[in-house]
């Protein structure tokens, strides 16, 4: 048993249905070790709106602490993964797609390409990632060890956020 659960969903026209064909989750599965975190759920799906709006939706009802999707998050008109996520909020945290912003920008240019969302529904963190394992290990290693802090807030713990 982990001490975080995490729900994760990929987005891939072309791999949805094949999560043997994905290669998101072991670079997510590995960089969670270090918060003592595991993926609980796992889908592959297609970048399909009500699709994924309904996943989050599901996701959010279940017993993860955060769902992260990779995926969808470009210009192309099937990456919708932002505007689903957006919908089913019950509100932003724009500072986390900023920091991975700030940070992936001295990787790349590129990055302020992302359309990346963060958020939270009924207590759960739901965090957009980019779509290649590269950027998603990038990202995710970045943001990891804030978490466990945010999971914690989420759940009702009061003490001070300074430190």
């Amino acid at each position: 048993m982990s001490g975080y659960r995490f729900g994760l969903i990929v987005m891939s026209d072309s791999r949805a249905g094949k999560p043997e064909e994905d290669k998101v989750k072991p670079v997510v599965d590995e960089i969670l070790k270090e918060i003592d975190g595991e993926v609980v759920l796992y889908e592959v799906i297609p970048d399909d709106k009500e699709l994924i709006k309904n996943k989050l939706l599901e996701y959010a009802e279940s017993d993860v602490d955060v769902i992260l999707t990779s995926g969808g998050t470009g210009f192309y008109p099937r990456d919708v993964t932002p505007d689903a996520t957006k919908e089913i909020l019950d509100y932003e945290i724009p500072s986390i797609p900023q920091a991975i912003l700030y940070f992936s920008l001295t990787k790349t240019k590129r990055a302020m390409l992302s359309r990346m969302v963060a958020g939270v529904r009924n207590s759960r963190l739901i965090i957009n990632l980019p779509g290649s394992p590269k950027a998603v290990d990038e990202c995710l290693s970045y943001i990891v060890e804030v978490l466990p802090h945010a999971v914690d807030k989420l759940k009702g713990d009061s003490s001070p956020c300074g430190g």
